[in-house]
């Protein structure tokens, strides 16, 4: 491989590491518009296994919109990051693919303000695949697909004891 391949393809890793840290930003901010911006026009995301929906991104960012209105407290940590380009006559392509594991954990209210939430109600983890498609407006999303490995709810407090 010659320096300028490599040079493009360290280029191009910062940048599809980039969307996938955007993806993380826009959800956990409920930014449901740049949620959409970053994915190709005909861009999908699967959410099934979390218990949501498959379809576009219009209509995934609807539903995330909705479904996550009762979590205002969202941090996605996504790590392991596995970036594979596609290959096309020996030179870097215009396709990638990204593997990642995350948590998620997530608040059902906020703190006073003063300091920090309370403990998350809801932590998620599992594994994000990543699709995506160099555009001439850079790299974008064309597929998202979420498989949820692990929830833990919060404690369920003891009933009362009887009088």
């Amino acid at each position: 491989m010659t320096q300028r391949v490599e040079l493009a393809t360290v280029r191009d890793r910062l940048a599809v590491d980039e969307v996938v840290t955007e993806y993380a930003v826009a959800v956990d901010d409920g930014d449901w518009e740049t949620y959409r911006g970053l994915f190709t026009s005909d861009g999908r995301a699967d959410y099934r296994s979390a218990g949501g929906i498959e379809g576009d991104a219009k209509a995934v960012a609807a539903w995330l919109a909705e479904s996550l209105r009762g979590f205002p407290v969202r941090q996605h940590l996504i790590v392991n990051r596995r970036v594979r380009f596609g290959v096309w006559e020996q030179d870097t392509g215009d396709t990638a693919r990204v593997r990642a594991d995350y948590v998620n954990p997530m608040g059902a209210a906020a703190g006073d303000g003063d300091g920090p939430a309370a403990a998350p109600d809801v932590v998620r983890g599992g594994r994000y695949a990543f699709g995506m498609l160099r555009t001439d407006e850079g790299w974008r999303l064309n597929e998202v697909i979420v498989r949820e490995m692990w929830r833990r709810l919060p404690a369920r407090s003891a009933a009362p004891a009887a009088p």
